[in-house]
């Protein structure tokens, strides 16, 4: 698993790291489908990277139905990430959608990384800053596209989700009922 994550970090940015000198620092985890990883409510004391699956993350509404706000496949990052600098109280879970494999590394040893190879830093810097790219996009197609343009884009840009991620999760990640995405793929598909 150490070595899917070496090959992103050498994608991201031009740092050389052994695996040796990073492998102590995270532990290799497995999630059926429907685990949870993380639970709204609890301490956050991890963040992951996927070796293999995906997972939503998702919160409880008032009315009690589940929010999907984000997803992560295969060389993203995914945690609480106002939770888990310092082991705060999660207010998101963290849900597989198939089974998953995940390296998970806690922000004490995190730091202790971050002290042992520094240059690391441009690898967290850069993945974090095109995941918040991510989020202001996103926040900007919700505020400018009608629904169906928010449909289309996203099967523009991420077609792959269409087949992995369950059509209820879909509805709710765009903001939709399952009922209304079910009419925007038949009149998208006849």
């Amino acid at each position: 698993m150490i070595p899917q994550l070496l090959s992103h970090i050498r994608k991201c940015c031009s740092i050389q790291v052994e695996s040796a000198s990073i492998e102590p620092f995270f532990e290799q985890k497995h999630y059926k489908r429907k685990a949870l990883l993380l639970t709204e409510g609890q301490h956050c004391f991890e963040k992951f990277f996927l070796i293999k699956g995906c997972v939503q993350l998702c919160y409880l509404k008032e009315n009690g139905a589940e929010q999907t706000i984000d997803f992560a496949i295969e060389n993203w990052w995914i945690s609480d990430f106002t939770a888990f600098p310092k082991g705060g109280i999660a207010q998101f879970s963290i849900r597989a959608t198939e089974d998953t494999d995940v390296l998970s590394i806690s922000a004490d040893r995190q730091c202790q990384l971050l002290k042992q190879l520094p240059e690391i830093e441009a690898y967290f810097h850069l993945v974090f800053q095109r995941a918040y790219a991510a989020s202001q996009m996103r926040l900007r197609y919700l505020y400018e596209f009608s629904k169906e343009e928010l449909y289309l884009n996203f099967l523009q840009q991420f077609p792959d989700f269409t087949q992995r991620v369950p059509q209820y999760l879909l509805a709710s990640f765009l903001g939709f009922t399952p009922e209304y995405l079910s009419e925007l793929r038949k009149k998208f598909i006849s």
